[in-house]
């Protein structure tokens, strides 16, 4: 029964504000903890975004599209764990704060520096919060979290002591990707591709000890010559079979190095002839293990150039690279110098040109089980199914074990110290964490090993992905205790469900989190994965400050309802990239209106909530039995995260077969079974709307039907009506085709009319069109009616037409005029030419030979007498 009246034009504002407060002071979203059944508990392990910035486009879609899942499965399964995390620690809230205190780490205390990061990362992630529930995702914010809260920096901990003790961590000094902008080493998964103008240098190195005067090499890096400990030629290239053993002098520097042979070498390049530096690339640090070779650091941790680069030392490195090509050319070494734009490998974070150099770090050990990681990505379902080869390239790209140290003061520690006489490993109890080495005291008080007392702290933090790849961890409870080892606090959401998150992580967040969690449980996190694209400009160029092409998500928010956003968001399929596009939004506007009015309508034409009738009329049980077949479509693709085709095909059989078609025949229906089809009907349609428009279908439903909110009520299920589909679908048509008959003849819909004669199937709803549209003899006809097609003209192609005949034009519109022409095997015949078909088009029409006006639809031929 209706509680409340609708009133008036629909209020996006009002509702949404209402409502989206109502929800996070309610706890409607709130998980059941008491629930311990998986099958009743769908789990949705949340991407915790970085705080280093305001909310973007990406955010806005991405955040949408996993509300679409938990909505659906919180009514179709019983309850849903959507939980909501920050990624707070780490480089990227440290440059937040450096540039929004307009500071440099270097100049605080750790410590001190820590405390400026929270305030900072609390500002953002108090407005952040505010705009994820104004886009009324239904999160359970009691289950939140922060990646540096005390309780995940121990669960982090335990994971890197469960970790080493199952022997796949290691410290290492050696050669590690490093950010010289950050000042601290990097993983792999944390460089990407980036243009950079740059030269080819040709430059000669003296033989001093060897069959020839000189030799060249090219270099896009000369900076890096005084670092040069070795060159190197393919033992098979002719070119240079007379260079092994030989020795050359390094120009500029003086010292001199050997020639050697390597296979690694690619004879295709240059002239067959490469320095080995310490380190430009992958191969310098091949090189460098394989022939144990000298260590030569030209370059310091903030891109400087070191005393070993003499006269150029205190430079940038890209200082040093120009003044080093201008001396070599005035020395005489600079053969050529060639322009080019080529791909660097850079930080991702900062974009600055990432180097190697040789520190002490710790490590994931990864490489030893790329299969293993790889079958692990074949046991999830992914959406949509082609992202596997995404994470399946990565996982078989792998070049280095996974770095997880990092130099940086806001982090998670590292709980380990170590012995100053013989560098022994110290470990806390478990029981202990989270720790502090720089502030807490290590567990023993003197070492195992050799019995000193005196330890150094690990003054290094763990990478934030080492924390973030946890979440299916922190989310379902995950600690040990010295009584049961590891457990779950909430066993029943592990493995999660689902795992949303974009296709620019895959590598990051995901593969991570598979490492992690496989190792720790044996197990894969998750059952599937659904994986969104980017949000593009109107060029289809992704958006960036750099290129100045984003969009405010603020700005449409506050220029379109909240819910029409929400539309706009399921208007691609998963994992495409796609153009933000406005006129989906103003769809979407509309179609609240559409819900909104079609909802007046039913409250006026059912004001009570009738028992189901005994019998049904049959356009009455035709609806539910076709509405079935759409909760089965839509269900299915909600199944398949296939949320574009679900919005659509419940907007089109609502937008037009109920609002359209059956609203109309509802207003003129006398049957008893009408305003409880009305009412079943408009109850389902909420309910299947509501993952995508939550506000405006909560409004209505509280306001139709009671307290209980739309969201925490069961999906709709097919309730098996039976009906003739296809006859009914062509009754509507009939029905529609004489309501245009009635408007462009100026007849009121409830005019009479006498002899109506319909060819298509619509046994069984005779009586429903007659009675619609006021009917007095319906008859159905067994053979279609003499329907001819006449030519009723000839469209010419002027712009084709004008150039091939010219002043015959005239003559040739003349005769079209008159009627003086033939179509014959697609040419026109006309003033004595022949015109071929792509000069013209035939108008055509249908004509009717009987007696009254035909009316042709998809499956029908309706004549009215």
């Amino acid at each position: 029964m209706s509680t409340d009246d609708i009133e008036g034009s629909y209020d996006p504002e009002a509702v949404e504000s209402k409502w989206r407060g109502h929800w996070v002071n309610d706890g409607t979203y709130e998980y059941d903890e008491s629930n311990t059944d998986p099958n009743t508990a769908y789990s949705i392990d949340t991407p915790p975004p970085t705080v280093s910035g305001s909310l973007h486009m990406g955010h806005l879609y991405s955040h949408i599209a996993q509300d679409f899942a938990a909505r659906y499965h919180r009514m179709a399964d019983g309850d849903a764990f959507f939980p909501f995390g920050y990624d707070d620690n780490g480089i990227a809230s440290e440059r937040l704060t450096e540039r929004e205190l307009d500071i440099r780490h270097q100049d605080y205390e750790r410590r001190e520096f820590q405390e400026l990061c929270r305030e900072v990362c609390q500002e953002y992630e108090a407005s952040f919060t505010e705009e994820i529930q104004e886009l009324g995702i239904s999160i359970d914010w009691s289950n939140t979290y922060k990646t540096i809260e005390p309780r995940v920096q121990r669960l982090s901990q335990l994971s890197f002591l469960d970790l080493y003790e199952q022997g796949r961590e290691y410290k290492q000094r050696g050669p590690a990707i490093w950010c010289p902008d950050c000042e601290t080493a990097i993983s792999q998964v944390e460089t990407e591709d980036a243009e950079r103008d740059a030269h080819f240098n040709d430059i000669t190195f003296e033989i001093v000890d060897g069959p020839r005067d000189e030799v060249t090499i090219a270099t896009t890096r000369p900076e890096l010559i005084p670092a040069c400990v070795a060159m190197f030629v393919h033992p098979d290239d002719d070119r240079t079979d007379d260079l092994p053993g030989a020795t050359a002098r390094v120009p500029l520097f003086g010292h001199e190095v050997q020639i050697l042979e390597d296979e690694r070498v690619d004879m295709e390049k240059g002239t067959g002839v490469v320095m080995c530096c310490t380190f430009g690339d992958q191969n310098d640090i091949e090189w460098y293990q394989a022939h144990d070779l000298d260590l030569r650091v030209a370059i310091d941790e903030s891109g400087t150039m070191t005393e070993e680069a003499g006269d150029y030392a205190g430079m940038s490195t890209h200082e040093a690279r120009e003044t080093i090509v201008e001396d070599l050319d005035s020395a005489g070494h600079l053969v050529s110098r060639e322009a080019i734009v080529h791909d660097v490998q850079v930080h991702e974070r900062c974009e600055t040109d990432i180097e190697y150099r040789v520190t002490d770090q710790w490590y994931v050990e990864m490489l030893d089980k790329t299969d293993e990681y790889l079958e692990a990505g074949r046991e999830m379902d992914w959406y949509p199914e082609k992202m596997f080869t995404r994470y399946k390239h990565w996982v078989e790209g792998l070049e280095w074990d996974w770095c997880i140290s990092r130099q940086r003061d806001s982090g998670i520690p590292i709980p380990v110290w170590y012995c100053e006489s013989c560098d022994e490993t110290i470990f806390p109890e478990k029981a202990d964490l989270p720790v502090d080495p720089l502030s807490d005291e290590p567990p023993v008080v003197e070492c195992p090993d050799c019995g000193h007392d005196s330890f150094e702290p690990e003054e290094d933090v763990f990478d934030t992905w080492a924390t973030s790849s946890l979440t299916p961890l922190i989310n379902a409870g995950w600690d040990w205790s010295e009584e049961d080892g590891f457990t779950f606090e909430n066993p029943e959401l592990y493995q999660f469900d689902l795992r949303p998150q974009g296709h620019d992580i895959i590598s990051f967040w995901l593969f991570h989190t598979v490492v992690k969690c496989y190792e720790h449980t044996g197990e894969v996190p998750f059952e599937s994965v659904l994986i969104n694209g980017h949000v593009l400009d109107r060029d289809r160029r992704k958006m960036s400050k750099s290129k100045g092409n984003g969009i405010d998500p603020r700005e449409v928010m506050d220029e379109y309802p909240i819910d029409a956003i929400r539309y706009w968001a399921a208007s691609t399929s998963v994992g495409e990239d796609f153009p933000f596009n406005e006129n989906s939004m103003r769809q979407g506007e509309k179609l609240l209106q559409k819900l909104w009015n079609a909802s007046k309508l039913v409250d006026s034409l059912a004001d009570t909530e009738p028992a189901e009738p005994d019998e049904f009329a049959a356009m009455d049980e035709w609806l539910l039995a076709s509405l079935d077949d759409v909760i089965e479509t839509v269900t299915a693709y909600f199944e398949a995260h296939e949320y574009a085709k679900a919005r659509d095909e419940l907007r089109a059989f609502f937008w037009h077969t109920f609002c359209d078609d059956y609203l109309e025949i509802a207003k003129q229906s006398e049957a008893d079974s009408t305003p409880y089809t009305l009412r079943v009907a408009h109850r389902r349609f909420l309910k299947l709307f509501a993952p995508f428009v939550p506000h405006v279908t909560e409004e209505l439903h509280t306001t139709l039907y009671g307290d209980d909110s739309v969201h925490t009520l069961a999906w709709p299920e097919s309730e098996g009506y039976e009906s003739n589909r296809a006859a009914g679908e062509t009754a509507l048509e009939v029905i529609s085709a004489l309501r245009g008959y009635k408007t462009d003849n100026g007849l009121a819909l409830n005019a009479t009319l006498g002899d109506v004669a319909v060819y298509g199937d619509i046994e069984g709803f005779e009586d429903a069109i007659s009675g619609v549209m006021h009917v007095e003899t319906l008859e159905r006809l067994d053979e279609a009616p003499a329907i001819s097609t006449e030519v009723a003209g000839i469209d010419l192609d002027y712009s084709k037409v004008g150039p091939e005949f010219g002043s015959k034009v005239g003559a040739i519109d003349s005769a079209i005029e008159t009627g003086e022409y033939a179509v014959s095997n697609g040419q026109l015949h006309v003033a004595d030419e022949v015109l071929d078909s792509k000069l013209f088009e035939v108008e055509e029409e249908r004509t009717f030979a009987g007696e009254g006006e035909f009316i042709e639809t998809e499956n029908a031929v309706v004549i009215v007498r």
